[in-house]
């Protein structure tokens, strides 16, 4: 049974011969290792092609920037994977890294894609303000979250927000996705009756956009960079071991309700 388009069998990210291996049209042994920093190799990987400095700069910000944030959901379901299956390392990576979505760690592809269909919508002629206030009550409307926009714990402004869009100024990359958080943030305290912070996940995938990382791999930025943070924490948990704790906590502090 044919499922899907399939007219087109090729990839060119990589291939092997018994004397080497190429990826991205570039010798690994080669051009590459010892050559080539991880970050830089993450946007060849992604894009094709080797990033700018500028580029390079601003990833190598997004990733330090979203890698650790404390005992997040993602690191809790980590290391209490790892607690309860001390084998499975890998799973208890993948644990942490199976909750990236829409309200956690995930919210910076949301974000992104909100945003460009703003700038996208600014193509007819209408205003940068205009266009986000209609962006923002549809949201609205369908009770959903302005993505990028508040923190629980930095309700003042998220510094590593405040931090990559100074970067951004400092170092002239800023385009059109930024410019329509700066307009989303603008029109928040009419359209929502409030003002709201920018937060980290507004932050990257404007910044990111704005120096040309595709919009579908936005995602990558941080599931990349929290998978860094998922290991160091599932090292600690070997040596100084927490997961139960966690575990007994929780149970602690819901209490039963049912029948």
């Amino acid at each position: 049974m044919r499922i899907g388009k399939q007219d087109a069998p090729y990839s060119a990210i990589c291939t092997s011969d018994a004397a080497s291996i190429t990826v991205r049209g570039r010798d690994l042994c080669g051009e590459i290792i010892g050559q080539m920093d991880f970050t830089s190799y993450f946007w060849l990987l992604v894009t094709g092609s080797a990033p700018t400095e500028v580029q390079r700069f601003f990833a190598n910000a997004v990733l330090a920037a979203i890698a650790e944030h404390g005992l997040v959901p993602s690191v809790v379901a980590a290391r209490m994977t790892y607690a309860a299956a001390p084998e499975a390392f890998h799973g208890a990576v993948a644990a942490g890294l199976l909750g990236c979505g829409s309200v956690v760690l995930g919210s910076a592809e949301v974000a992104g894609r909100f945003y460009a269909e703003l700038v996208a919508g600014t193509n007819d002629g209408a205003s940068l303000a205009a266009v986000a206030s209609a962006g923002i009550r549809r949201l609205r409307a369908d009770k959903l979250a302005i993505p990028g926009f508040g923190h629980p714990q930095h309700a003042g402004g998220d510094p590593r927000a405040l931090l990559l869009l100074q970067l951004a100024e400092q170092h002239g990359i800023v385009g059109d996705h930024i410019t329509m958080l700066y307009a989303i943030r603008d029109a928040l305290p009419d359209a929502l009756g409030r003002a709201l912070p920018i937060n980290v996940n507004g932050a990257i995938p404007a910044v990111m956009l704005d120096v040309g990382f595709p919009l579908g791999a936005l995602k990558g930025i941080s599931l990349l960079a929290r998978t860094a943070s998922l290991i160091a924490h599932l090292q600690e948990e070997s040596e100084r071991p927490i997961g139960f704790m966690m575990s007994g906590a929780a149970a602690a502090a819901i209490e039963y309700d049912g029948l």
